[in-house]
């Protein structure tokens, strides 16, 4: 029976540190029309802004990270520590694409950014917003009352 309980206890503790909270992120094109899901961690703190998705191996096709900024910016983001390519889907307040940058090369420090004010930064795998033709005016949707 103490072993039983310890298994237990063990495998909770193990699959509690692997989850992760994520946030769904969906994206329409002018037409309405679904483009694209993606599940987002969230990057809300300065010190989350800065980690960002360094030293990551691998992301996955439908993840990605969203970075809220309590205000609009136009702060560059690099690629120093950041181990995969990259695609910036850079979203004004009203939700809206306003910039992309595709295929950023991972481990360069070259400043990216939008020249557009933003207020949030969709990070995802390299070559995606291509593919899903994503593009400059769609509209991004998530829940914001959570930040």
């Amino acid at each position: 029976m103490k072993r039983s309980f310890w298994f237990l206890w063990l495998a909770l503790l193990v699959s509690a540190c692997g989850s992760q909270n994520l946030t769904p992120v969906k994206i329409y094109g002018p037409e309405g029309r679904l483009k694209a899901e993606f599940e987002v961690e969230l990057a809300l703190t300065p010190a989350q802004r800065s980690q960002g998705l360094m030293f990551r191996k691998e992301l996955g096709s439908e993840r990605g990270m969203l970075f809220v900024f309590p205000e609009n910016t136009q702060s560059p983001f690099w690629m120093k520590n950041t181990l995969i390519e990259l695609d910036m889907v850079f979203i004004d307040a009203d939700k809206k694409i306003v910039s992309i940058v595709h295929r950023a090369a991972p481990q360069t420090t070259t400043p990216r950014s939008s020249e557009s004010p933003y207020r949030y930064c969709l990070e995802v795998e390299g070559g995606r917003v291509e593919e899903l033709g994503l593009e400059i005016g769609d509209t991004v949707e998530f829940n914001s009352t959570a930040f």
